[in-house]
């Protein structure tokens, strides 16, 4: 529970357009499985055409996050239909695919949703906090098209603070506990007399390679090969574990080799088809992408055991157990650091109005200090100055508290202070 200063309005009326709010659209794991989170999935020139198109279509803020097991973007819009119809014409899927399986979150819920997206207390497998990196490539993606504004980046800061925060506190990161773990124990916990087997790993991307690693530790096989599109990729990771590297063009025929084939690349079609495997012998298959990497049929294979992402991801052991005990510890955490977020967020909303009206209030200050001085011949200027400015202290204080009460609508006193004073202001 996030406790709050009785006058700090969570996001009431915060707007960079008068009738623009903040918006989270998305899917995860939660509702959508791997089939249609496959149609919803995003690789960078996806990411970098939404962030033009909603540059065109006057979206003013856009964070753009696609892993294995979401799809998420956050924005200010007058709809949130807005972001939604961005995803869709820009994916496979459609608009009523979408609602079937999305959340839709706003102002203060789509904050504390990246909170928690951030920090692992929302990954699949609890803790896993790989999604940090996204956030820091959607941000930078974003701010590469001038889709970014101070909100989102104090934002994306505050989110990557607490993830910090939550690692150096809490021990809801320790032990190895990820989709990349998950597949490795389920290979420990269902193969016989693994370091005789022969392990294939089809692609050497960001999951791949950290299977691969989990592989090397935790199963002492050497017999491991690695086969990539681009084959330097792999020589790059064999060579530091001393694997064996075959060609693309050498798949099939590794396959039928392999008593264990790992599949984590990113195409966005199946890249293992039913007529690619003719193994005599038992072959598990685990799929590590997303969308699916190899096609259903395989299934229909006598001695083939096929094992997708999601069924690896509800794998529980003593060290997901253990991390729950530091859920509490994880959410203090985030509560202060939005907590001083949305401080940041009252004062930047308030600065501008303040401020002006602090000048304007002091230009009239100088105006009577310059008639009273010609007009009194002991008019002690000093002592009406301090006078003066404490006046103008507890005046421009009283407005401020007023700002931030939750019971008032804070643009409308802002647009009636500004009338009042006719201010002028200079920053939004």
């Amino acid at each position: 529970m996030l406790f709050l200063h009785p006058g700090l309005s969570l996001m009431k009326n915060y707007h960079i357009s008068r009738h623009n709010s903040f918006y989270t659209v998305g899917m995860s794991y939660k509702k959508a499985d791997a089939e249609v989170r496959g149609m919803f999935n995003l690789d960078v020139p996806t990411i970098d055409a939404i962030a033009k198109a909603g540059k065109k279509a006057g979206i003013e803020g856009l964070l753009t996050i696609s892993t294995c097991n979401r799809t998420e973007l956050y924005g200010f819009a007058q709809h949130p239909y807005q972001l939604i119809k961005l995803l869709c014409d820009h994916t496979a899927g459609s608009v009523e695919k979408f609602q079937d399986v999305a959340y839709v979150y706003k102002n203060h819920e789509a904050v504390s949703h990246l909170f928690r997206v951030g920090t692992g207390l929302d990954s699949q497998i609890l803790g896993d906090f790989e999604i940090i990196s996204q956030i820091k490539q959607g941000f930078n993606r974003s701010k590469k098209h001038g889709m970014t504004n101070p909100f989102l980046e104090r934002l994306c800061n505050s989110v990557i603070q607490a993830s910090k925060r939550i690692k150096n506190e809490t021990k809801l990161s320790t032990g190895a506990t990820s989709v990349s773990f998950a597949s490795v124990k389920y290979i420990l916990n269902h193969v016989d007399d693994l370091a005789a087997k022969n392990i294939l790993l089809f692609g050497t991307g960001k999951i791949g390679r950290n299977t691969c690693e989990n592989l090397i530790k935790h199963t002492k096989n050497p017999h491991i090969t690695l086969i990539n599109r681009t084959k330097e990729k792999a020589e790059a990771i064999a060579g530091k574990f001393k694997l064996q590297v075959k060609d693309h063009g050498e798949l099939q025929t590794e396959i039928r080799k392999a008593d264990i084939l790992v599949v984590a690349t990113g195409a966005q079609l199946p890249t293992i088809s039913k007529a690619m495997v003719h193994n005599k012998k038992p072959l598990l298959i685990l799929d590590l992408s997303v969308p699916k990497n190899v096609s259903n049929d395989v299934n229909e294979l006598e001695n083939v055991s096929l094992v997708h992402l999601d069924e690896l991801s509800q794998i529980t052991d003593d060290t997901l157990e253990r991390r729950k005990q530091y859920i509490p510890k994880a959410n203090q955490i985030i509560d202060e650091v939005k907590f001083e977020f949305l401080k940041w967020l009252e004062t930047r909303k308030f600065a501008p109005v303040i401020n002006a009206l602090k000048q304007k209030l002091k230009t009239m200050k100088e105006e009577e200090m310059d008639f009273h001085a010609k007009k009194l011949i002991d008019f002690n200027q000093e002592q009406a100055d301090l006078v003066s400015e404490r006046i103008i202290q507890k005046i421009t204080k009283q407005f401020a508290n007023h700002l931030k009460n939750p019971e008032i609508d804070t643009q409308d006193s802002l647009e009636l202070i500004q009338r009042v004073f006719q201010l002028e202001i200079k920053s939004k």
